[in-house]
């Protein structure tokens, strides 16, 4: 008899192509910034400490959220700070922001975590493991705030599905 590891954590599938963006954004940044001063001959240690600190403060402003999933369980992981909820214990969701929309969940334990819903539409399997726990907090009834919103999430989350297949099929 074989025994079965469990599933591997789904995880944001375009995070690597963002945090290597984001190195190499802030070690050319770096490398300028000290080859410039370099070349007006005023570098000293203070100067390229401070270039090194902006270039490191750049590095952790375009570093994205790192976001895995799987059963029952959501985690949103920054440069600071790792964020881990129930999916399958949800008591409230909601949404804030117009021009970037941030999604926030609360668990039945007092967990809150943030993220941005379109890592959950451009990761097919992440919102699976969502929908999945969202679902069962639904059964349970103690989802009792926001379901109507990730239920409008999960429709566009679809329609933008359905519309890529048809253009990659060509049929539209």
């Amino acid at each position: 008899m074989r025994s079965s590891s469990p599933p591997a954590p789904a995880d944001d599938r375009h995070w690597r192509g963002s945090a290597w963006f984001a190195t190499v954004c802030a070690l050319v940044f770096a490398a300028l910034a000290l080859l410039l001063d370099w070349d007006a001959g005023t570098l000293a240690a203070s100067r390229a400490l401070l270039w090194t600190a902006l270039s490191a403060t750049l590095f952790a402003v375009l570093l994205p959220q790192h976001v895995s999933a799987g059963p029952g369980w959501l985690a949103v992981r920054g440069p600071l700070r790792r964020q881990v909820i129930r999916t399958d214990a949800l008591t409230s969701v909601w949404q804030y922001g117009d021009v970037s929309p941030h999604l926030v969940l609360r668990d039945a334990y007092g967990r809150r975590l943030e993220l941005d819903p379109r890592v959950l539409a451009a990761n097919p399997l992440l919102w699976h493991e969502l929908d999945r726990g969202v679902r069962r907090s639904l059964e349970h009834g103690i989802l009792l705030q926001g379901a109507d919103i990730l239920e409008r999430l999960g429709h566009q989350i679809d329609d933008t599905t359905a519309q890529a297949v048809l253009s990659a099929s060509g049929m539209s």
